[in-house]
């Protein structure tokens, strides 16, 4: 193993991000304190062999990792950075351009602190789902700011290398963009579509087909960090979703038309679908970095 700048860390919120970025560090031999508003939270990550609670008069950790939702960033790391817990900070909260600029405006230390977002998927319910392997193979992002300087970019790359995540650097906006697309008008259209079935009885669902129940699966997270992530990103996630709102008008009248040619426009919408659906089935990931900047939408 090649030689790391990262030996300590402090991981800020024990849910399932921040365990999970425990669990690996502490895998790979990094000595970690754990930090939650919620005690319960706190033993439950440290039962699953996440690290050990923080107490004060720990020298300051090599790294500090805020897991908390977006809201809650800059106000954590404005706190960690005055209490002296690190040298180098990150997040891994699922938006970017608000939290960056919120840390700027705050008077926060941008020269340790490099905002990040691993791809690995939402908080779910409770740490039992956390894992040291969530990260394995999946992009991580960073959005360092133009005077972030190299020692702070290589302890962060450390974390990275250390959850056996690959590194991709983007812009807030871009990144923003990204995940909108990719993930959080997604998630919208998932509970706005699972919310028809939500009074149904169990007989009526139980002709419900296996798709139905891949197609929704997204909105089972936990609506209130999900609302928290949507308002951070409203702009970009709002765009996605007038763009479908657009194309399910369209399809309704469309069928509400009913003109002869009804069933050759809406074989062509159909298919614009299916070759989307071809090319998510294919894809598997980026091939590089520079495929995933020059992609798609962003």
């Amino acid at each position: 193993m090649t030689a790391t700048p990262l030996r300590t860390a402090v991981v800020i919120g024990c849910g399932t991000t921040g365990t999970s970025v425990a669990l690996a560090l502490t895998g790979a031999g990094i000595d970690v304190a754990l930090i939650d508003d919620d005690p319960r939270a706190t033993a439950e990550a440290v039962a699953l062999g996440a690290g050990t609670p923080w107490t004060p008069g720990r020298p300051p950790a090599d790294l500090v990792v805020v897991a908390t939702p977006p809201s809650a960033v800059v106000d954590t790391l404005y706190s960690a950075q005055s209490r002296g817990l690190g040298e180098v900070y990150t997040d891994t909260a699922g938006t970017k351009d608000v939290v960056a600029d919120d840390a700027e405006l705050r008077g926060c230390d941008l020269k340790g602190y490099v905002p990040g977002h691993p791809l690995a998927g939402p908080d779910a319910s409770g740490r039992a789902a956390a894992d040291a392997g969530r990260f394995t193979g999946r992009p991580w992002v960073l959005c360092p700011y133009e005077t972030t300087p190299g020692w702070a970019l290589e302890t962060v790359s450390a974390l990275i290398e250390l959850c056996g995540a690959q590194r991709l650097d983007l812009t807030p906006e871009v990144h923003d963009r990204l995940v909108a697309e990719l993930s959080h008008a997604p998630h919208v259209v998932a509970a706005a579509l699972s919310s028809r079935f939500s009074d149904s009885s169990s007989a009526f669902l139980g002709l419900a087909e296996a798709a139905l129940g891949d197609a929704v699966r997204t909105a089972g997270g936990d609506p209130w960090l999900w609302g928290d992530v949507l308002a951070h990103n409203a702009g970009p996630v709002a765009d996605v979703l007038d763009r479908i709102a657009g194309q399910l008008a369209r399809a309704s009248a469309i069928l509400r038309e009913g003109d002869a040619s009804a069933p050759l426009e809406l074989a062509l919408t159909l298919e614009e679908g299916r070759r989307g659906q071809t090319a998510l089935r294919r894809a598997g990931g980026p091939g590089t970095t520079r495929d995933a900047r020059a992609g798609g939408r962003v």
